[in-house]
């Protein structure tokens, strides 16, 4: 059979998105080509459109659609209390759970063995902001894993010194677990649980 070179290239470009194997991205590519020509280009369309006219916000580093940050600029937020996610689906997964503070995104967690040291997260800018801010409340909402645990020390006793209150989410959520799985009700029941580190 005679390859196609334009289907391969979508498939392994599928198979770059995680949880995505190479049978999962072939499939996904032959749906593409059996899709209507309008509906692949309007599917073409929206992803260049996302890389084009999404960019992290600069302060809180949670993407953004234009100048406005979904967080920063919201009229009627907490403004004393700053919750600290690994990631924007972190941050996404605690709004649904009736959140109304701000948000600071670490990009990661410490992790050697990955190469994730604390000078490669958002830790020095956070760092900044707490000093220049009026915050209360600084809540690590880490994943309970190894890596989120050594994470919220580190953060914890770098912010120490700084006099505001730090607290984690209550183990609401199961040790070695993820935000991003966990359903409203566990992250509201985490957050209601939260205590001082």
């Amino acid at each position: 059979m005679r390859e196609l070179p334009s289907l391969e290239k979508l498939a392994l470009s599928f198979s770059k998105l995680p949880g995505i194997g190479s049978k999962s991205a072939e499939r996904m590519a032959y749906a593409v080509l059996r899709m209507e020509k309008e509906d692949r280009d309007a599917f073409a369309s929206s992803i260049k459109e996302v890389g084009e006219r999404i960019a992290k916000c600069p302060v809180c580093g949670l993407y953004r659609e234009g100048d406005s940050c979904p967080s920063c600029d919201e009229e009627g937020r907490e403004r004393s209390l700053l919750c600290v996610v690994e990631g924007d689906r972190d941050a996404t997964t605690i709004e649904k759970a009736g959140y109304r503070g701000l948000y600071h995104v670490l990009g990661g967690v410490i992790s050697p063995s990955k190469g994730l040291l604390p000078e490669g997260l958002s830790i020095q800018s956070l760092l900044e902001r707490v000093k220049a801010g009026s915050f209360q409340e600084v809540i690590l909402a880490l994943s309970p894993t190894i890596e989120g645990e050594t994470t919220s020390l580190y953060v914890s006793k770098l912010l120490s010194p700084t006099g505001v209150k730090v607290t984690r989410l209550g183990y609401g959520l199961p040790m070695g677990g993820s935000l991003d799985y966990a359903d409203g009700l566990t992250i509201e029941k985490a957050f209601e649980g939260r205590k001082k580190i």
